[in-house]
């Protein structure tokens, strides 16, 4: 039982140490997210507060995934969610990372997709409607915080790129459909790509535009 209870002690301590030193790799100044590894910084929407960390080892991609989970919220209510997630290569000896194409959750309501370049740097995003699940196995961190995230839809706008090979950084950016000061529908069929119109279209192409901009806001170093 004690040397049970000394191996538990031991992987609880290297898991929270993993932890801190990946909080520390991002900071959070106003609006402005500082990434250490990879060097870059972007401007953020709105002011976002870090709610969570983790990390885990993929040891059959040879890498190591840091996730961090930013909220804006009013009164606990959550507004605005960030997840950024940044894989590291581990093996030197590895092939260069590569990532998956991103894909909508559904077609009917991707908006739009695309590729910005930043230099050297090429951004891979696409904007659709999702609805927010507070039952997810991922959100659960958040709710333990004391946030609230109500179960409705959001529009969502997803970019990822690649550094020099050895870094991969992905980010997953929602606003809830009613913190944009206007009445819309909560019907997802009002939504749709075809139709969307109206109040809809005008708030799908306000985040459209907030989207783009933290896009264009990256500032990669020593690329």
């Amino acid at each position: 039982m004690r040397k049970i209870f000394f191996v538990l002690m031991v992987f609880l301590t290297m898991a929270w140490n993993i932890a801190v030193a990946a909080e520390r790799d991002v900071e959070i100044q106003g609006k402005t997210l500082t990434s250490k590894k990879p060097p870059f910084a972007i401007t953020l929407p709105g002011a976002f507060n870090l709610a969570h960390s983790s990390s885990y080892e993929n040891p059959r991609e040879n890498s190591l995934t840091r996730v961090f989970f930013l909220v804006n919220a009013k009164e606990k209510q959550v507004e605005e969610m960030l997840i950024l997630q940044i894989a590291d290569k581990t093996n030197p000896q590895a092939d260069p990372m590569t990532v998956p194409p991103l894909k909508p959750y559904a077609e009917k309501r991707l908006y739009s997709k695309g590729k910005v370049k930043k230099g050297e740097l090429e951004v891979d995003y696409l904007i659709q409607l999702m609805a927010w699940n507070p039952e997810a196995p991922s959100l659960q961190p958040i709710l333990k915080k004391g946030f609230i995230i109500s179960p409705i839809w959001a529009l969502q706008g997803q970019f990822l790129f690649l550094y020099q090979g050895e870094h991969a950084a992905y980010f997953r950016y929602s606003k809830n459909i009613n913190s944009f000061g206007t009445k819309v529908s909560e019907k997802g069929e009002d939504w749709g790509k075809e139709i969307i119109k109206g109040n809809e279209k005008r708030v799908y192409e306000t985040f459209q535009k907030m989207f783009l901009e933290m896009i264009h806001s990256i500032q990669i170093k020593n690329l």
